[in-house]
């Protein structure tokens, strides 16, 4: 099943050259060449003829590339590989890397069975071992096309670092305008508060959509609490945000941490034993809000009639925190609106096929909504959301810029500067300078990634380990979350105005560590952003250039591009 083209091939034959063509100029080295430099250092007559051309730092970093390894199971990879997500990077990168035929299809088996192949040897998946179970004597790069995709690379680095330092420039404008704050008359947000809470497991299905709602709540002992619910992302669940859901309790709030079962932990192993073909369905854009409306109306009844709540819990007053999927899930509940418009202009194939951003794959499946329900408008707003938090939300096309604007309620978008899987430039910058409303906030943290506030996977439920540069400083993000999250909510949703000291530039200036940068600003217009974008808003960023490679299934795809980067730039040295 895994080598449908090659059979089960024992890399009998395997790459012996590697060709780079360039207009009617051809270039080659062996795989045995670099093979033997990246296991000794010694540079052979083959890899010699290119030194000259080369600094020694460029030659010590090719060594680095072929030998960094990822652990990923076999199974892992083909389930990748076999997905829609999957087969379009496979597609994208035999753009360049072909067999000798220059076919597509055969280029396309050639790769998939290599990636696979390489993962099961025990180095782990290397670029050189890539190149040494690639089914074919040689492989064949286009060095014209490659030339180009490393250029739009560099570009939208380029304009990401900008972006990220233009908000770090304007955060400190900001706090320079802003006189300290005096938090001495106020509680010590860095730390637990007074109140301790008692953990619930509730179960809840909704037999219209056959969905069981496994939900924790945390309910803190005061009288009347306000109450926060936390949305996890894809592949995770209520677990991830256990340290954020104490915090909360501990400051007064009741806090509420759904599974949600079509996109969650679970379903992330049932693609990896191959009972699930998808890790998230379409209809989990509209199934998360509708999560989270029905716990909201299942705990109106059981705050009248359970003992365990005695009424407790406020549920006019609600805000709402996500990440990644779950922040998405935020900004819907909070009312931004599906914009199916932008979704059918930006998911034509000829703007797919440009395109590296495999977040837009997955907004690009909402499409199926408007086909599924045509004509009708899907109304995922709930009007108990007094306030969002979208750590790491997808936005640029599920929402663009006439959903964003719908919303009123305060928000606050949290970015990672290193994010792969949702880039900060196009899916949290930009989006930010599109709300309409006043109270809003856009927080940056500068060195962290797309898993910093969710830090490792939670072995106890089986979740995928991430490795550590995946990660960032987990601690310190977790950390910012808690101590930015209780004054939003009580600013916004509690109604406590004199939190408001805590929600600033200066603030956030006064806590911000060295290991993971924290900047803070309260506007950004599209017209300072102009000279930072491109034309062309739909050439996205996936990845840093900067290894950021990771080994849960998701995860496996930007190493993929990786992959076909380092390829990329080994034809540099030939």
């Amino acid at each position: 099943m895994l080598l449908p083209t090659f059979g089960n091939s024992n890399s009998v034959m395997a790459a012996e050259r590697i060709y780079g063509s360039y207009s009617a100029l051809e270039l080659s080295i062996s795989v045995n060449a670099l093979e033997n430099y990246a296991k000794t250092g010694v540079i052979d007559d083959d890899l010699a003829a290119y030194q000259q051309y080369l600094p020694l730092q460029k030659i010590q970093e090719l060594r680095r590339i072929l030998l960094s390894p990822v652990k990923v199971s076999p199974v892992v990879v083909s389930q990748f590989l076999y997905t829609p997500q999957g087969e379009f990077l496979l597609r994208r990168l035999t753009q360049v890397i072909k067999t000798k035929s220059r076919q597509s299809k055969p280029s396309f088996y050639a790769l998939r069975a290599a990636l696979i192949l390489a993962s099961a040897e025990s180095g782990g998946l290397t670029l050189l071992n890539v190149l040494r179970k690639y089914p074919t004597r040689t492989i064949h790069l286009d060095l014209v096309q490659s030339l180009e995709i490393a250029a739009e690379l560099e570009k939208l680095v380029n304009e990401t670092n900008r972006a990220i330092a233009t908000v770090s420039q304007k955060s400190k404008i900001e706090a320079a305008t802003i006189p300290q704050p005096n938090l001495s008359q106020l509680p010590d947000l860095q730390n637990q508060g007074q109140f301790k809470s008692q953990k619930y497991t509730l179960k809840f299905f909704d037999l219209t959509r056959n969905r069981l709602l496994l939900t924790d709540v945390y309910v803190p002992n005061i009288k009347t609490t306000p109450v926060i619910v936390i949305s996890h992302g894809l592949g995770l669940d209520s677990s991830n945000f256990q340290y954020l859901a104490t915090h909360l309790a501990s400051h007064g709030f009741a806090v509420v941490v759904p599974n949600h079962p079509g996109s969650d932990a679970k379903q992330l192993r049932s693609l990896l034993n191959g009972s699930a073909s998808e890790v998230a369905e379409p209809g989990e854009f509209q199934d998360r809000p509708l999560d989270v409306k029905y716990i909201l109306d299942k705990l109106e009844k059981s705050n009248r009639s359970d003992l365990r709540f005695k009424g407790r819990l406020n549920l006019q007053q609600v805000g709402v925190f996500g990440q990644s999927l779950g922040g998405y899930t935020a900004l819907a509940l909070a009312g931004a609106k599906i914009n199916f418009e932008q979704l059918e202009q930006d998911c034509q194939p000829k703007a797919l096929q440009n395109s590296w951003n495999m977040s837009l794959l997955l907004q690009c499946r909402a499409l199926e909504l408007s086909i599924t329900k045509t004509g009708k408008e899907y109304n995922l707003r709930d009007e108990r959301v007094k306030a969002a938090i979208a750590v790491n939300p997808i936005t640029s096309s599920i929402f663009g810029k006439a959903g964003l604007s719908q919303i009123k309620t305060p928000v606050m978008i949290v970015g990672s500067s290193d994010d792969t899987v949702a880039p900060a430039l196009y899916e949290q910058i930009l989006p930010f300078s599109w709300f309409a409303n006043s109270q809003k906030y856009l927080v940056m943290l500068v060195g962290g990634t797309h898993f910093s506030t969710i830090g490792n996977g939670n072995p106890a439920n089986q979740q995928v380990a991430l490795p550590t540069d995946m990660i960032g400083d987990a601690s310190q993000a977790r950390h910012y979350m808690n101590v930015l999250s209780v004054p939003f909510f009580q600013t916004y949703v509690a109604g406590k105005s004199k939190y408001i000291p805590y929600l600033n530039a200066a603030y956030t200036q006064s806590i911000s560590s060295k290991s993971l940068g924290l900047s803070l600003v309260q506007s950004l217009s599209t017209t300072e952003l102009a000279q930072i974008l491109g034309s062309d808003r739909h050439n996205i960023l996936l990845f840093q250039i900067q290894r950021k490679a990771s080994n849960s299934i998701l995860n496996f795809g930007f190493w993929m591009l990786d992959v076909g980067v380092a390829l990329l730039r080994v034809t540099i040295f030939i």
